[in-house]
């Protein structure tokens, strides 16, 4: 017989008058612990080893052997099975770690064997205190001289043996993270990803900077704004949409090389790619420009996958591998536009040609421009066709209001966006740092802010001040953090956020 055994019904496929009743169950067991001074919520316990290094350190004991070496841990009990005079648990650990704990009567005697049959659940953290053996079959235990509850569950665990749904998982994260490895490896992958980006910025002298959340004037992208209202100043204020005009500002003030890795808000649709809050980074670097910055992107990606990975192959959640590694490709927006349709597609295109192979092809665009439409049927002909990491070079002028327009190539930007697994992951420009072009861009995007784009960006006169002190030349880039382990782990975006918002 195993020394392991299922849980007790899944609180998953428990009627609500079922997991209340169990709840009761335990509500008196909790109670009857603190009766006792056996504390069912003690302030701490004596922990002397992590289950982690436990197993490390002993991993390879061969089976019925002792140590003689007593050791103090804690985990939530997943698994048990009770006998008349041996009981066996599975403690597990925040890191997925396991161990088993064994107490017979021999060890702990009647009365505390008989408590902790009446008194432990799944679900409980346990300590224990004991020797570190092998138990008859092989598997490492701690033979247990003492035990206490470390903190009572009065709800039980989803059954180990089946799958949390995708509603399940991400509106109670804290279950997930307990009864899948996948949970609890793609918090490790993010914070490994965030260790690598940081590394490689300290490695090219850039400075980290934290900038306003709260804004007066929200700006730095296209899109819909969060809005709120404080009460202190009696003002409107907008959730940021991008932190990019006041980096920018850090720039002008001489620090040039800036970055900064915080969240932002855009009160717009959520699907596998989108979330109304989610995790940006930018970064700016005078004197350099979409090109320098491609590579300073390529760099951060590349590191971070290695971090993650221990290669720039990484492998999905399906089992799919994917290389990030090597050049990436770099294609024109407008050649392999043309390519993809059949027809010459260039900056000089009228806006009625453009709406003609629109409509013929079915891309409805609200608002539509000469840049709009080109995006849109650049998405349409390209994008599904794009494996490998490739960066779409020079973009429309008119969707581009923060980028210099190219320094050869007339009607369009020295902006680049960069395609992983079909998506959009980041996005980088040759900054515009002339104010009065600036201010004209600004204009433009107001004349379509009072048409109805509810996306199009205001007049910022305290950003247009800075940059009239004078900015230098300066590349600059944009990354969606959710997105990057998108690109990494090839889970969706709810899954590489640790508690995303949901209805």
């Amino acid at each position: 017989m195993s020394e392991q055994s299922a849980p007790e019904s899944s609180s998953t496929e428990l009627t609500a008058d079922e997991v209340s009743e169990q709840k009761a169950v335990r509500l008196a067991k909790r109670d009857k612990l603190n009766e006792l001074g056996l504390e069912a919520y003690p302030v701490a316990v004596d922990v002397t080893d992590t289950i982690a290094d436990v197993r490390s350190r002993f991993g390879g004991l061969e089976a019925d052997a002792t140590t003689g070496v007593t050791v103090g841990i804690a985990g939530r009990v997943v698994f048990a099975r009770n006998t008349g005079k041996l009981c066996f648990a599975t403690l597990q650990s925040g890191d997925g770690s396991r161990v088993q704990a064994m107490l017979s009567l021999d060890h702990v005697g009647e009365e505390s064997l008989d408590l902790y049959k009446e008194l432990v659940d799944l679900g409980d953290h346990l300590f224990v205190r004991g020797e570190v053996i092998s138990s008859r079959r092989g598997e490492l235990s701690i033979m247990v001289a003492e035990w206490k509850i470390a903190a009572k569950a009065l709800l039980p665990l989803p059954n180990l043996h089946n799958e949390l749904n995708e509603e399940t998982r991400v509106r109670s994260r804290y279950l997930d993270l307990i009864v899948r490895e996948q949970a609890r490896t793609t918090v490790l992958a993010r914070a490994k990803v965030m260790q690598s980006l940081r590394s490689t910025f300290t490695s090219r002298d850039y400075v980290e900077v934290e900038t306003p959340m709260l804004q007066v004037m929200h700006g730095g992208a296209s899109a819909r704004p969060f809005v709120t209202h404080s009460n202190a100043f009696d003002m409107e204020l907008f959730l940021r949409i991008a932190p990019e005009l006041y980096l920018k500002r850090g720039v002008v003030g001489g620090i040039e090389r800036i970055y900064e890795i915080n969240r932002n808000f855009r009160n717009e649709g959520a699907d596998t790619t989108h979330s109304p809050e989610f995790a940006m980074l930018e970064a700016y670097e005078a004197y350099g420009d979409y090109t320098s910055i491609a590579e300073l992107t390529q760099s951060l990606i590349q590191n971070a996958a290695h971090a993650v990975a221990g290669s720039h192959v990484v492998t999905w959640a399906d089992g799919t591998e994917y290389d990030l590694g090597g050049e990436w490709d770099r294609i024109s927006m407008y050649h392999s536009l043309s390519l993809a349709a059949g027809v010459e597609v260039t900056p000089e295109l009228s806006v009625d040609d453009l709406q003609k192979l629109a409509d013929k092809v079915g891309v409805e665009v609200p608002h539509a421009n000469h840049g709009k439409l080109v995006e849109e049927l650049w998405e349409h002909f390209v994008k599904g066709d794009l494996v490998r990491p490739t960066f779409v070079m020079d973009f429309p002028v008119e969707t581009s209001p923060l980028v210099r327009e190219h320094r050869s190539i007339s009607g369009v930007v020295e902006k680049w966006d960069l395609y992983v697994r079909g998506f959009e992951l980041a996005t980088g420009y040759s900054e515009l740092v002339d104010p009065v072009i600036q201010r004209e861009r600004f204009i433009q995007q107001a004349q379509l802010g009072a048409k109805g784009d509810l996306e199009a960006m205001r007049l910022d006169e305290e950003f247009l001040r800075a940059l009239e002190h004078g900015m230098p030349p300066t590349g600059g880039m944009g990354m969606g953090i959710d997105r990057l382990l998108m690109a990494i782990t090839g889970l969706g975006i709810r899954e590489t956020i640790l508690f995303p918002l949901v209805k």
